[in-house]
């Protein structure tokens, strides 16, 4: 028996010496303390000895054991030793990978600081709406035509998704006197095809500026201060005359393409030009429907898509590319 744990001590002390890497110091310990390793059988092999040997060979089969566990670990922690011994400290470090946040969240962001930083408060709404807030008491009758170019999702009669957030601004004027001065951003719906220019569920902040003697004029300002702000001091703007049921008279901006700055590409269809929010004066119908009084008070109004405004900020020509969750993309940003 001392013959054989000689023998197992030399085997067990030169294998150790000829590992070269953690696998092949693995294959050692499985080989001499694996549950079928050679130090296991020699406790059966106790069984052939007298009681006095079982006694002190044990101990030293145990002490065997212990040493080989401890020259493992010994030669383990030199194999970390010389990785680390390895390493160039000169050389440039790995860059970690590190979150981005998405177009939609930063411009999100930077509409909202904007309005705040000019005196708006942000107030917020449901997303499922009646038909009055939606619709009617934004000065369009059930029978109104600008109905139609809502798309919108009804659930019930009277009861849909809101297809913008006008509603809010039609809920904080009927619980609060005037000045008003708010801020509606949030999600909204419509029934359109996802394609490049649309989506079925959309990003919208509108604004809503209400009190004595508000007049076009202040509107103009806001509205290029806000290019200034989100586009560049470089960027100029048009407004044209539209048509909207809630405001009289109307309007249509329009921001100097990023690509060609205005002279004119493929981008902007030749025109120089991208159309970027609808405004106007608050119609005094929508006054009179929160019980507000046109006859002293008067505001403006004006909305935009989250996704237009970014779009048109980072040149991008596909509105899915928002929605793709493309690493690459969210990684320019």
């Amino acid at each position: 028996m001392q013959e054989k744990l000689s023998k197992l001590e030399n085997d067990i002390r030169a294998s150790l010496e000829h590992a070269r890497d953690p696998a092949s110091l693995e294959a050692v310990r499985i080989k001499y303390l694996g549950r079928k390793g050679e130090i296991n059988r020699l406790f059966k092999d106790l069984t052939q000895c007298s009681a006095e040997e079982r006694k002190a060979f044990g101990e030293a089969i145990n002490r065997l054991k212990n040493d080989v566990s401890k020259g493992l670990e010994a030669r383990l922690e030199a194999f970390g030793a010389e990785s680390r011994s390895d390493v160039d400290l000169l050389l440039p470090g790995t860059r970690p990978k590190v979150g981005h946040l998405h177009p939609l969240t930063k411009v999100f962001g930077q509409i909202i600081t904007f309005f705040k930083s000019h005196g708006f408060t942000v107030e917020t709404g449901p997303e499922i709406e009646y038909d009055w807030y939606n619709f009617g008491a934004l000065n369009m009758a059930k029978d109104h035509p600008a109905r139609d170019m809502f798309s919108s999702f009804f659930i019930k009669n009277d009861l849909l998704l809101r297809s913008h957030t006008s509603p809010v601004q039609i809920r904080t004027m009927e619980k609060q006197k005037p000045p008003i001065k708010i801020i509606c951003p949030g999600r909204c719906y419509r029934y359109d095809a996802f394609d490049a220019s649309h989506s079925p569920v959309f990003h919208q902040v509108e604004a809503l500026y209400v009190d004595k003697g508000v007049s076009f004029g202040e509107l103009k300002w806001i509205l290029s201060e806000f290019v200034k702000y989100i586009f560049g001091p470089k960027t100029k703007y048009q407004l044209r005359p539209s048509f909207f049921p809630f405001t009289e008279p109307s309007g249509e901006m329009a921001v100097s393409c990023m690509v060609c700055g205005g002279s004119g590409c493929s981008v902007c269809g030749n025109s120089g030009w991208l159309e970027m929010l609808g405004c106007g004066m608050v119609h005094p119908n929508v006054l009179k429907n929160v019980k507000i009084s046109p006859r002293d008070y008067s505001g403006y109004a004006l909305g935009m898509g989250v996704e237009r405004v970014a779009m048109v900020k980072y040149v991008i020509d596909d509105i899915r590319t928002f929605y793709n969750n493309d690493v690459r993309f969210l990684e320019q940003f």
